[in-house]
């Protein structure tokens, strides 16, 4: 175990002297993700199957709406994040009373995915058949009934998937949040590792943001088995 430890030390001595910091560092990186990810998730959802049933030929079509509603989400997603930081920080303190922190970065990073991840699932939406849409239409079934026992049953695998890469997107936020003070494992390697000049703790943070990516994909891959029939 000592051998171990004086390895790591004699590889990455700045990052065994704030070992404590990179732990925590993870943990906030973790925090941003899981929090961000269930309420940009919901909300998303939400968005995506409004704009699936409003679109030409949706079971509550409304092209006005959806037009207006596309070219909102088409804005706001081609907003830089960095901009969208600034912008957004005056909404940001109202929320959560300052616009520094872990918590603070939560904010923005829900504002700058939410667009992205409803674009998704629009799109995992309308590959559900249509003609599955129609039969559950001419049984009669309220159009409640299809968006919860046609269009998000028979698109999970669909939504697993895309779910997926919109996390990894929104971890990509994370680290650019890290860069204005929003904590992290971005903070950590801009301001402790490049700063600095301690390369040992950005690499190691890079490191750690991989790790994080990579348990994504993997726990994607298992639900996209789980839920394919």
């Amino acid at each position: 175990m000592n051998g171990l430890t004086d390895f790591i030390e004699s590889i990455a001595p700045n990052v065994w002297e704030i070992r404590e910091r990179v732990l925590e560092s993870t943990w906030e990186t973790i925090y941003m993700i899981l929090v961000s990810a269930l309420i940009a998730g919901i909300i998303g959802i939400i968005i995506g199957v409004i704009l699936v049933i409003t679109n030409k030929n949706g079971i509550k079509e409304n092209v006005v709406f959806y037009t207006h509603s596309e070219r909102l989400i088409n804005t706001f997603r081609s907003v830089p994040f960095i901009i969208l930081l600034a912008l957004i920080a005056p909404f940001t303190r109202l929320v959560v009373g300052t616009t520094i922190g872990t918590t603070a970065a939560i904010v923005p990073i829900i504002v700058g995915i939410i667009p992205f991840y409803s674009r998704q699932v629009e799109n995992a939406l309308l590959e559900v058949d249509p003609g599955i849409v129609e039969a559950a239409q001419a049984m009669g079934s309220s159009p409640l009934e299809i968006i919860f026992g046609v269009y998000l049953k028979e698109g999970l695998p669909s939504l697993v998937r895309v779910s997926a890469v919109s996390i990894i997107n929104l971890i990509g936020l994370t680290t650019m949040a890290g860069v204005v003070g929003g904590g992290g494992l971005g903070d950590l390697a801009i301001a402790r590792g490049y700063n600095r000049f301690q390369m040992d703790v950005t690499i190691v943070s890079t490191l750690l943001i991989m790790v994080i990516v990579f348990i994504t994909q993997w726990i994607g891959r298992i639900l996209i088995k789980r839920t394919s029939h």
